[in-house]
């Protein structure tokens, strides 16, 4: 669950853009947006929850998290959860000459706004890196936020159009699931390969074939990422952080995160911390 509203801003380019992010944001909403019209076009993530969308090409629309939903700009739209309870979305604003094409390919569309996504964990990983370029800011940066908007706007049409009652994608959503819960515990692949009936090399290959990498690659992405967190938030010692992770060794943790980020745990530490 957020602690608190995320809400990110960026001025409008000035002249014709491909595509540019111009906003970002993540929240947890109890309450109806009601009639309201924005001047660029978003994209909202609803990550569970249940609700509806109005819109007047559309009509009410039932929401079920995991889903996202297109507001072409212009768009008079209301939307929330059910009344009486409350759901956590991260969303992103975005212009530029290239969403008239992705519109007229129906990869967005109007008369079809929500899609109930089959792969929640890819669309969290996506939207986690367009924040992480949107809160860098330089031009290279906003320019990888703009082309993982595009991944999203491509990812979220293939799990429109894919069918939800493949057993094996369930089963790997499941696998992908307990592995997250299990991210900073001891974890042995063969174990959890036995658990959901594949052998190794079918659990490695049907995980990457569902996120694009292999179990262990994962596990170590969510340990990384929480050691970031720990990192920027905190005042622990790296061998408190690598412990707290998973990772028993912290010389080894500090191989890995080097490895993976390019700098030292504790270099990390000083270039991002706010306080």
């Amino acid at each position: 669950m957020t602690e608190f509203p995320i809400a990110l801003y960026r001025s409008s380019s000035s002249g014709s853009t491909v595509l540019t992010v111009t906003g970002f944001g993540r929240q947890r909403i109890g309450t109806r947006i009601v009639n309201r019209r924005l001047p660029m076009h978003a994209v909202v993530l609803v990550e569970a929850g249940k609700g509806t969308l109005q819109t007047a090409k559309a009509g009410v629309q039932e929401i079920n998290g995991p889903s996202l939903f297109w507001l072409p700009a212009g768009t008079l739209h209301s939307y929330g959860p059910t009344e009486g309870e409350s759901w956590e979305e991260r969303w992103a604003l975005f212009e530029g000459t290239l969403t008239a094409d992705l519109i007229r390919q129906r990869l967005i569309s109007p008369t079809e706004p929500v899609v109930r996504l089959q792969n929640l964990r890819e669309m969290q990983h996506l939207f986690g890196a367009l924040h992480s370029d949107f809160v860098a800011g330089d031009p290279l940066s906003l320019a990888s936020a703009a082309a993982t908007l595009h991944r999203i706007v491509v990812q979220a049409a293939r799990q429109a159009n894919a069918g939800s009652d493949d057993a094996a994608d369930v089963k790997i959503e499941l696998v992908i699931e307990t592995l997250q819960r299990r991210a900073f515990e001891p974890t042995d692949m063969q174990s959890v390969a036995r658990e959901f009936g594949m052998s190794p090399a079918t659990l490695r290959r049907r995980f990457h074939g569902a996120i694009g990498l292999s179990p262990k690659a994962f596990q170590l992405r969510l340990r990384i990422d929480r050691a970031k967190q720990l990192l920027t938030t905190t005042d622990l010692s790296i061998e408190v952080i690598s412990n707290a992770v998973g990772i028993d060794d912290a010389f080894y943790f500090s191989r890995l995160f080097q490895d993976r980020e390019h700098c030292s745990p504790s270099g990390f530490r000083r270039q991002y911390r706010r306080t």
